[in-house]
């Protein structure tokens, strides 16, 4: 069926086109234009990101390079950078951030069967903030510090497939506990949350709606004990606590008792405080749960390694938020691709092939199953024998 069709054009056969145009309609993205669409826009952008260009004169020469497969790549005009760089200043990010929105409700029930460190059927979100710098010369609305600018990627992981949910972008001097106020409560979900999200009275809007949370306690924390649970201290757990604030303040924003769990951690020797509004869950079932939330740290890591967020192609707020929907939009197809192909492969290791197969021919299923099955077949060629 896809005997002839460019690898990118079959990449791109995943999209729901429909939906696309519904949110370019919404946010009236072609109003006024002739030549560039919204979509020839994502087609380029998304190009860059799947072949790691670096600039807007990169994306140019690269296209016109394959100017003749252009138009069996979905693009119906040519690429010029000025064109394109107007794009990203004036078009609304929203067309972008709500059709990557579109992709993360296609892809999160591929995932839902997906394996989970821990035993639990309840659904698990990891919350957590990344910094990218800017120059603040050139980022000049990025404010930050005096003397830098920043972007702040603000994230909601589901732990199953690592599918960002919830993704808000802002400039640096906006505090992370502040996006607890957008999120919606999912209730019986559990919400991992760094130290930095420690605000009792958003935390009681998240128990006041069904769901769970597992933080971080602080050294000044002052609570009162209500009931001690038993535990193991072989597994690490030295406590097992109902406490209730005592500060004024904080116990007006969460009156409620909730669970104090001290761990000790075997590998640095470290006594760690967990606060839960948990409490049938075994004291070191939490501990792992809150383990899990170094996945939204990889995240981070991985789409900062391998997505194209941190040289931006234009220097406006609109064209730099808009690059970043789109990075997200295309990791989400590639996660996408994945299940609906029933690739064996990590994302790292599709998106390396991507970059070097976009302009060729072959049928997408069997390149991504034949590299991966050559790799494993000559891994072991490549290792000597031990015994001999």
């Amino acid at each position: 069926m896809n005997q002839g069709t460019l690898v990118f054009a079959q990449l791109m056969q995943h999209l729901p086109l429909t939906s696309f145009h519904r949110c370019v309609q919404r946010y009236d993205g072609d109003r006024k234009v002739h030549s560039f669409s919204c979509l020839d826009q994502f087609l380029c952008m998304a190009v860059a990101q799947l072949t790691y260009r670096e600039s807007l004169r990169d994306i140019e020469a690269c296209l016109r390079a394959h100017r003749p497969k252009l138009y069996h790549m979905g693009m119906r005009s040519g690429v010029a950078r000025n064109t394109l760089a107007n794009a990203n200043a004036v078009r609304d990010w929203r067309i972008y951030a709500s059709f990557a929105h579109t992709l993360i409700n296609i892809a999160r029930p591929l995932y839902l069967d997906e394996p989970f460190w821990v035993d639990l059927r309840n659904t698990v979100y990891a919350l957590d903030t990344t910094t990218v710098d800017l120059c603040l010369s050139v980022f000049p609305w990025a404010v930050f510090r005096s003397t830098k600018a920043a972007v702040r990627l603000h994230t909601l992981l589901d732990l199953r497939g690592n599918i960002p949910t919830f993704l808000h972008v802002s400039h640096g001097k906006v505090h992370e506990v502040n996006i607890l106020d957008q999120v919606v409560p999912e209730p019986g979900a559990f919400y991992l949350l760094d130290r930095a999200f420690l605000d009792f009275e958003r935390l009681h809007r998240l128990h006041q709606a069904g769901s769970f949370f597992v933080t971080r306690g602080k050294a000044n924390l002052r609570v009162t004990r209500r009931y001690s649970h038993p535990v193991d201290r072989t597994t690490g757990v030295s406590c097992d606590q109902t406490v209730v604030l005592t500060g004024f303040y904080s116990h007006q924003g969460f009156p409620a008792p909730f669970r104090r769990v001290r761990f000790r951690d075997p590998a640095t020797g470290k006594y760690l405080v967990f606060l839960t509004n948990q409490f049938t869950l075994p004291a070191l079932t939490i501990t792992e749960l809150y383990r899990c939330r170094w996945q939204v740290e990889l995240f981070f890591k991985w789409i900062k390694h391998h997505l194209r967020i941190k040289a931006f192609f234009g220097t406006t707020e609109n064209a730099v938020k808009a690059q970043i929907w789109i990075a997200v939009t295309v990791y989400v197809l590639v996660a996408i691709v994945k299940k609906r192909l029933h690739v064996p492969a990590s994302l790292h290791e599709i998106l390396q092939i991507l970059s070097l197969t976009l302009f060729e021919k072959t049928p997408l299923d069997q390149l991504l199953t034949r590299a991966i099955e050559d790799a494993v077949t000559r891994e072991p060629q490549n290792q000597p024998d031990l015994f001999q």
